[in-house]
């Protein structure tokens, strides 16, 4: 008889025990904490664990004691970013109004951690982290009082309009930061190029020959940008309430 096999350990912070510090001093919330800081700062490709050891004045050894890999680092990274967004609680308005306002904190936090959209696929479990757990329930709370027949649809199509603007932008933001330019003056440097590329296409030029004559604040329009396409969503999902469901205001 074949020898039975022995299931292999789920590679996920979420999924096993904490281990004992040998290092009083250091704990896991500070090495997230850092590892965040860095994160913002230099992005993703410049973390890692050596890098966080020396930044904490600690031996990576020590840091394998709380995390094992890095990967389970960006699982706890995700979720502690997670716990600054807010969703609020039910009743506090319709849900169209709540909805609009758990994007908005959505987007603001992955702008203020331009790393974060990039990574939420990539974060293993990171879903059975608590902060996350708590964001999805909240949500869940939200759309099943508002009346929605399959409220976890509703909310991946919400979560899925935000997590692709939000990605987009913080690239773009990205890009800005590290040319050391103002966003306005780096778009107007830009702009003979776009231009030029997008001649014989008679609708992208358009485009872009009002975009240069544009001289309004290019945050206000990304902000009107990721307004209006918020509100095609919510209208989009406006639609799929039951006739009896309580009307948003």
């Amino acid at each position: 008889m074949a020898a039975e096999t022995k299931p292999q350990p789920i590679p996920s912070v979420w999924t096993r025990r904490p281990r004992e510090a040998e290092q009083p001093a250091l704990s896991r919330d500070s090495i997230v904490r850092e590892a965040i800081v860095m994160l913002d700062a230099e992005g993703i490709e410049a973390l890692s664990m050596r890098k966080l050891a020396a930044r904490l004045n600690a031996g990576a050894t020590s840091l394998y004691r709380h995390v094992a890999t890095k990967d389970e680092l960006m699982e706890l990274a995700v979720d502690e970013v997670f716990g600054e967004m807010a969703v609020p609680p039910a009743g506090a308005a319709d849900w169209r109004t709540s909805a609009a306002e758990a994007a908005a904190t959505f987007r603001a936090t992955a702008l203020s951690h331009p790393w974060l959209s990039s990574v939420l696929g990539q974060a293993g479990l990171a879903y059975l982290g608590p902060n996350l757990m708590s964001y999805s329930s909240r949500l869940a709370t939200l759309f099943v009082g508002a009346g929605f027949p399959e409220p976890s649809r509703a909310i991946e199509a919400l979560l899925a309009y935000v997590i692709g603007m939000s990605t987009t932008e913080a690239a773009w933001l990205t890009t800005v930061a590290r040319s050391g330019e103002t966003e306005a003056g780096l778009i107007a440097r830009l702009m003979p190029a776009a231009q030029q590329a997008a001649e014989g296409h008679d609708h992208l030029a358009d485009s872009y020959a009002e975009a240069a004559t544009d001289e309004s604040d290019p945050v206000a329009r990304r902000d009107a940008k990721f307004a209006y396409g918020l509100e095609v969503v919510l209208d989009g999902l406006a639609l799929r309430l039951p006739a009896d469901a309580p009307p948003a205001e």
